[in-house]
């Protein structure tokens, strides 16, 4: 498959089945991620992979914090949750800050989420499913996290990925705006 088709078929996957990952294609998805343009080959990257019980644990903080985020609606906690429960992989991604110069500390930011779409993007390859979280169960925006994963306080949390052997049908595509709508030709 082209890199161009592998980019437009890119699907956010959430259900997964029960079947583990292997631990080699977790590790080849973090090399491929590894690879990502940084600027001065800072690689300022860094990827926590949960275990069984820290896995358990997250699932923990992740009920605590969506029942308080969305106190009158149980139905959205719960099928937050889903995916916490049924996925078989679970990775936070941070970035290390560089401190004084907030322009290469956005470098990095956005460096980080090039090697977030690296790891996407072979995952497809690899026939896992992928999906990353920001907002909601993915707990990016909560200190709680950054506790949770002993986090250096130089490191931001860019996402929480989901990986795992996909359940169903892949998604269709979504509409996307053409990108004649997004350019402007100068």
């Amino acid at each position: 498959m082209s890199v161009i088709q592998s980019i437009k078929e890119r699907r956010a996957i959430r259900n997964y089945t029960t079947q583990p990952v292997e631990r080699e294609k977790i590790e080849q998805l973090i090399e491929v991620g590894t690879y990502a343009p940084t600027d001065r080959l800072r690689e300022p990257w860094h990827f926590y992979v949960f275990g069984e019980e820290k896995k358990q644990a997250y699932e923990q903080l992740a009920t605590t914090y969506l029942e308080e985020r969305f106190p009158t609606k149980p139905h959205l906690v719960e099928s937050s949750l889903k995916v916490v429960r049924t996925t078989p992989v679970v990775i936070v991604v941070t970035s290390k800050a560089v401190e004084g110069d907030a322009d290469a500390t956005m470098d990095d930011l956005c460096a980080t989420s090039c090697a977030i779409q690296n790891m996407w993007l072979a995952a497809s390859e690899l026939g896992l499913g992928f999906v990353w979280r920001t907002r909601g169960v993915g707990l990016v925006h909560d200190e709680r996290l950054h506790t949770f994963i002993e986090a250096s306080s130089d490191e931001r949390i860019i996402g929480t990925i989901f990986i795992g052997y996909p359940e169903g049908d892949t998604p269709e595509p979504t509409k996307r705006t053409p990108a004649v709508e997004k350019t402007t030709w100068l």
